[in-house]
């Protein structure tokens, strides 16, 4: 697939129409950069590169939860290697926990019929 112009995208066959443009109006490039932080995970330091979005996210969740985002972090951490072994991409997996949490009100769950 390569770029196109306006409001469509070049494909191989010819050019797709898109109907939801993935850039709202008003969209932040800001929140895509990325940015790296110090953080402790369960005592120990390391950085973790983000993008500005994800530490929002992370930013509201620590919030929630009365705790600060190293906390939540490391609970994040703490949890992967108790209920499933560790994890190869820690920050993939943070991604994900963010990206859940912004759809959780959002998402059905699909109907077991």
């Amino acid at each position: 697939m390569s770029r196109g112009v306006g409001n469509g995208v070049m494909e191989t066959g010819g050019f797709h129409r898109i109907t939801v443009d993935p850039f709202a109006k008003g969209f932040d490039m800001g929140l895509a950069k990325p940015l790296s932080r110090s953080v402790r995970l369960n005592g120990f330091s390391t950085c973790l590169r983000l993008e500005q979005v994800y530490w929002n996210i992370l930013a509201e969740i620590a919030r929630i939860n009365a705790c600060s985002v190293s906390a939540l972090l490391s609970y994040v951490d703490r949890e992967v290697h108790l209920r499933h072994g560790g994890v190869k991409n820690f920050s993939g997996l943070v991604r994900v926990v963010c990206v859940v949490h912004a759809l959780k009100d959002r998402v059905s769950t699909p109907n077991p019929e």
